[in-house]
C-alpha cells in the first residue's frame, strides 16, 4: 500500500524478537497510521477549515523516540485494566490478587509491561481495517487468568474511525481496556482554547492522589461542568479541590446513556475547525488534559510535550471498580465475552 507517513521506515524494526511495522487505513478524506507495538495509534490525518491535512494525534514519532519516551501510554491500547487500581490489589473469588506498583503504590493502566509495551499479532490487513491479537497470560503484571485479547481499526468514509475490543478468559478475571490518544484538534500547541462538552451529569470523585474514593457527585456548580460546551482552559485552574488533586481535570465522567451507543462527548479545534465526535457503549469517559506534561519527551516535528498541548478522552469503565460493588462489573468470566466499542467520528465547521 501507498504508505505516506513521513517516517515510515522508522517502525519497521523488531521488539523482543517480534517485528513491528506502521499499517496505514485510508478512506475518503481520513487518513489513519497505527502500530502494532501496543496498537497505538500514531497519526490521524484530518482536513482542517483550510482543506490542509492536520494531524490530531500528539505523540512520538518514531519507535525510538516511543521507547524513550517517559509517558509510556501515547496512542497505545491500555489493558488488562486502565486507569488506577488503589493499593495495586483487590479481592476475586476469595483470593487476594497483587498486581504491579507502577503509580507509587497503585497500580496503573495494566502495569510497567501491559499491554502497550506488546507487540501485537496482525490478524488481517487492509486498506480499511486492522485486526490485531495479544494473549496475556495467566499472572501476567498480577491478573489471573489466560486471556485472549483482539482489537479491530476500521475507517469509513464519512471521517469515521471505529476502534472494537474483545477479550475472553478461561478463569474470572479484570478487564476494562480503553484506546489512549492524546489529541490536539489544531495540530500543535495549547489545548486550553478547544472547545470541548461531555455527556454526563455526574463524575467520580479522587483523593489528592487521583485514585477513585468511591464517590460519585453531580456536576452541579462543578469546575468540571462541560454540559454546556466551554473552553478547556475556562476552568482548569480553579481552586476546586478535585482540580487541584488533578493539577487540572483528570477525572472519571458518568456518561448519561439513552442508548447501547451514545454520543459522549465534542471536541473542536478552535484554530483549525476540526470537530471530534465521541460515541461509545461504555459507561465512563477520562478526561486528561495534559496536566503533566514537562517537556521530556520529544514529539513530532521537533516539539517536546509541554504540559496543556494535549487532551484525551478515554471511554472506560469507571477506574477502580473491582473494589467498589457499587460501581459497574469489570469481572469477565471465563464463559463471557468483553467486547466495547468506541467511534472516533470527524467533521469540520468552516466559520469557528
Amino acid at each position: 500500500m501507498n504508505f505516506e507517513y513521513p517516517n515510515f521506515h522508522d517502525f519497521q524494526t523488531e521488539i523482543n524478537g517480534k517485528k513491528v511495522e506502521l499499517f496505514a487505513l485510508k478512506c475518503g478524506n481520513l487518513k489513519f497510521f497505527v502500530t502494532n507495538y501496543g496498537a497505538r495509534i500514531v497519526g490521524i490525518f484530518v482536513p482542517d477549515k483550510f482543506g490542509k491535512p492536520t494531524d490530531v494525534i500528539v505523540g512520538p514519532n518514531t519507535i525510538k523516540d516511543f521507547l524513550q519516551s517517559k509517558e509510556k501510554f501515547y496512542g497505545a491500547i491500555v489493558g488488562r485494566c486502565c486507569n488506577r487500581i488503589r493499593n495495586a490489589e483487590f479481592n476475586l473469588g476469595n483470593q487476594l490478587y497483587k498486581l504491579s506498583q507502577n503509580k507509587g503504590k497503585h497500580h496503573l493502566h495494566g502495569g510497567d509491561s501491559g499491554f502497550h509495551e506488546q507487540v501485537w499479532k496482525v490478524e488481517s490487513y487492509t486498506e480499511n481495517q486492522l485486526v490485531l491479537s495479544y494473549f496475556s497470560n495467566h499472572l501476567e503484571e498480577g491478573y489471573p487468568g489466560n486471556l485472549q485479547t483482539k482489537i479491530s481499526y476500521s475507517v469509513s468514509d464519512n471521517e469515521t474511525l471505529e476502534i472494537k475490543i474483545e477479550a475472553i478468559s478461561d478463569q474470572a478475571t479484570v478487564v476494562n481496556m480503553t484506546s489512549h490518544p492524546f489529541f490536539n484538534l489544531n495540530g500543535f500547541g495549547t489545548i486550553l482554547n478547544h472547545q470541548l462538552w461531555i455527556n454526563a451529569n455526574c463524575y467520580t470523585v479522587v483523593d489528592e492522589e487521583v485514585t477513585t474514593t468511591g464517590e460519585v457527585v453531580g456536576l452541579e456548580k462543578s469546575p468540571l461542568d462541560f454540559r454546556v460546551i466551554k473552553s478547556i482552559g475556562k476552568d482548569i485552574d480553579s481552586q476546586d479541590q478535585q482540580i487541584q488533586f488533578g493539577k487540572g481535570f483528570d477525572h472519571n465522567f458518568v456518561l448519561n446513556k439513552d442508548s447501547s451507543h451514545s454520543l459522549a462527548a465534542i471536541a473542536k479545534g478552535d484554530l483549525s475547525g476540526i470537530v471530534l465526535e465521541i460515541w461509545t457503549d461504555e459507561k465512563g469517559l477520562q478526561l486528561y488534559t495534559g496536566n503533566w506534561m514537562n517537556g521530556e519527551n520529544k514529539l513530532k516535528n521537533g516539539q517536546y510535550d509541554t504540559e496543556r498541548t494535549a487532551f484525551c478522552l478515554e471511554t472506560q469503565n469507571f477506574p477502580n471498580a473491582i473494589n467498589f460493588p457499587h460501581f459497574p462489573n469489570s469481572i469477565l468470566q471465563p464463559d463471557d465475552r468483553y467486547m466495547t466499542k468506541t467511534v472516533f467520528q470527524f467533521s469540520v465547521e468552516e466559520n469557528s
